[in-house]
Order: C-alpha cells, then structure tokens, then sequence
C-alpha cells in the first residue's frame, strides 16, 4: 500500500472561508484530473477530505471576522467537493487523518498504542489503540488541543494556545519579520531562530504535560510528535519534549516513549488520500501491521 505524489496544488490564507475553500477546489481540481490522463482517472476510488473540527471556534485566536468564520457552521464540506468533482467523498478530521498517514506510511506500526500530536497551525492529536486508529464517537478523538494548560498566572488555557504555529507566527510579526517563510515550500525556518528556539521551549514544556494528560488516561506505549514544520525542527521539538518530561512528575503513571513522527508536514494530506481506500477496500487499518 505505497504511493507516489503525481500532481499537488497549495494555497497560503490568512484564514480559510468555505467560499475560498471551494474556490480553491474549483480552479484546481479540473487541472489535476487532467494530469492525471485517462488511466489515471479511471483508477480513481475517490476523493478524501479532511479538516479541523468547529472551524468557527478555533480561528477566532487568530483575529479572523467572527461573521465569515460562523459561515462554517452547517456548511457541508464533503458534499459540496462531492458536487464539484463528481466523485464520492471521504471525510475525517485532519490530524486523524494524519495520524492515518502516519500508522500507514510510517513508524505507527512500530507501536500497539500511542497518542499521536501534529503541530500545525493549531495543534491537534489523534489515538491509536490495539493497533487501529481510533476515531471517536464524534470522530474526534485526540483533541488534544482543548487539553486544559496552566497560564503561569493562577488561570488555565488550552494547549492549542501554547503548542501551535500560530503563536510563532504572531512572534515573528511582532518582530517585525514577514512570517510567510513558515508556510513556504519547501520549508526553511533558518531565518527565524531568534523567535524558534523560545517556541519550540515554550512548545516542549506543554507538550509535556499533555503527555503525562493522556497517558494518566489511557496507559500508551509512546507519544509520536510530527507538525507543518521542517524536519530538524520536528527534531529539536522531540528532543526538549523528552528533556522537559523527565522533569514532569510521572509517578501514578509509566513514562511513555516520546518519539519522532515520519511522514512529516504533508501527513494531513497524505492521510486524507487514503481515506477513499480504507473506506472501498479494507475493513480495518489493522491490515497494515
């Protein structure tokens, strides 16, 4: 079950809307199926998709108008690519969808049990037990961004507040710097490590105490930690993780491995191309240890 990228599209919004979600959809997809030629569109399973969850909640911690965010609200994202392309239409959540790509394509099979982190924008998770991916009742499982955090000033906050790309980008802006190099292919975040390394500090230490979050709850073997981010930052985040939980006190529980992630930024994506597969032709991600 391996692939190769034949064709990719990629879009930098300071907020997503639906109409510029399906705008996007709209004046690249035709393109793509053409590329693909006729073999390859006939081989078609179908389409994936994935996205956050409650789209007009998170987005709101990044100053966008409250009234086009609310426009997420009962807007059905599947069914309107549905009617776009003609072709049926997988949904996931994306860090599930992620955390598929990562128990496929990379070192999920290493492990039975393990919470899985993705740092993006905002963080998300996902879970994986007896060796499958674990949705959820609601199909969102592992939300860990709504993980409840200490501030540091006698309140609490959420860990999708002090683990996620956003608030870097907020970092850079307020030095003056133009963060579009965050979002950029390839990835190269060499132009801001005076603003990284206090990140990617900040970031550990909460990731840390989600770790000790989700294993006081469910006893996993290992946590594996991937993001939108370059690999090596992928590497310094893992290792401050592991340096600030050894400072974290664990008793009550075992200390779960933490580990690096392989599929990296594209997982989101590479998880969603898969859910058309899963859905047609397995009856259990379990097929794939």
């Amino acid at each position: 079950f391996n692939g190769r990228l034949l064709t990719r599209r990629e879009t930098v919004y300071p907020y997503p809307t639906p109409e510029r979600v399906m705008d996007f959809v709209r004046e690249n997809l035709p393109q793509m199926m053409d590329e693909l030629g006729e073999a390859g569109r006939a081989s078609l399973a179908g389409i994936g998709v994935s996205a956050p969850f409650q789209l007009w909640n998170w987005l709101t911690s990044v100053n966008a108008p409250k009234d086009q965010m609310d426009r997420w609200q009962g807007f059905d994202v599947a069914s309107a690519v549905a009617e776009i392309s003609g072709l049926e239409v997988s949904f996931q959540n994306d860090v599930t969808s992620a955390c598929t790509a990562e128990h496929i394509y990379g070192r999920g099979r290493e492990f039975d049990d393990y919470a899985y982190f993705y740092i993006g924008s905002f963080i998300g998770g996902g879970i994986v037990l007896g060796g499958t991916v674990y949705p959820g009742r609601t199909g969102n499982a592992g939300a860990v961004g709504s993980l409840p955090m200490p501030d540091g000033a006698g309140r609490m906050t959420q860990l999708i507040r002090n683990a996620s790309i956003y608030t870097l980008e907020a970092d850079i802006i307020a030095a003056n710097k133009d963060p579009s190099g965050l979002w950029k292919f390839p990835r190269d975040w060499a132009g801001y490590e005076d603003e990284v390394a206090p990140w990617i500090t900040n970031t550990a230490r909460h990731l840390a105490l989600g770790t000790v979050a989700v294993c006081s709850v469910i006893d996993f073997e290992a946590v594996l930690i991937d993001g939108a981010f370059p690999d090596a930052i992928r590497a310094r985040v893992v290792a401050e993780t592991r340096i600030a939980l050894a400072q974290v006190d664990t008793q009550g529980i075992t200390r779960p491995r933490v580990e690096e992630a392989k599929v990296g930024r594209n997982a989101r994506v590479i998880g969603s191309a898969a859910l058309p597969i899963l859905a047609r032709y397995l009856l259990s991600q379990k097929m794939f240890r």
